[in-house]
């Protein structure tokens, strides 16, 4: 009886560890570029966000590409994804000031460095209230983007439309999501 004990454990042990190279293997062909806000895996299949508990408050289907919408207290969490793959996460802060600005900025620029700047404002916006006063008209926008890894990078914005937001976008995902828009399929 030992005996028989003992080859149903080996047997087990070795179907769990068949069964664990099986889930690794699949979890290899959809790779996590980078963990999002601890939840999102960028890169990565939407499918379990779609089983998510609670679901998304928003949820917005167009071809190929998928938008989800999650309450993050009183900020917002964008999850988008094309060919079911997630390519973008964006947190869209509910409070965008000059301050909250400086401290995320801060924060990123002590994790990955000072970046690049490609922040557009018109000539008149030489002071920090005047660059203000244009992002609020929508005729100008803070963007500062990090590029940690080539398959994936970070932006940080401040624009009329959607406030101070939080990007992390998977780079060749994003790029063939805009080569389908572009060609109109």
């Amino acid at each position: 009886m030992r005996r028989l004990s003992n080859r149903v454990a080996v047997t087990l042990i070795l179907v769990l560890i068949g069964s664990h190279g099986v889930v690794s293997s699949a979890s290899a062909a959809e790779p996590c570029l980078k963990l999002v806000f601890g939840r999102y895996c960028l890169g990565g299949d939407i499918g379990p966000l779609l089983q998510a508990v609670p679901p998304p408050m928003v949820r917005q289907d167009q071809g190929a590409s998928l938008a989800l919408v999650f309450p993050e207290g009183a900020d917002r969490s964008y999850v988008l994804a094309f060919s079911s793959r997630i390519y973008k996460v964006v947190r869209a802060f509910s409070v965008s000031t000059q301050l909250r600005y400086e401290e995320t900025y801060a924060a990123l620029r002590e994790k990955y460095g000072l970046g690049e700047d490609q922040s557009r404002f018109p000539e008149y916006a030489t002071t920090p209230a005047r660059r203000l006063a244009s992002i609020r008209r929508g005729e100008g926008r803070a963007l500062h983007v990090w590029t940690p890894s080539p398959s994936w990078h970070i932006e940080l914005s401040w624009t009329r439309e959607m406030g101070l937001a939080l990007a992390y976008i998977a780079t060749e995902l994003n790029a063939a999501r805009a080569a389908q828009i572009e060609s109109g399929l």
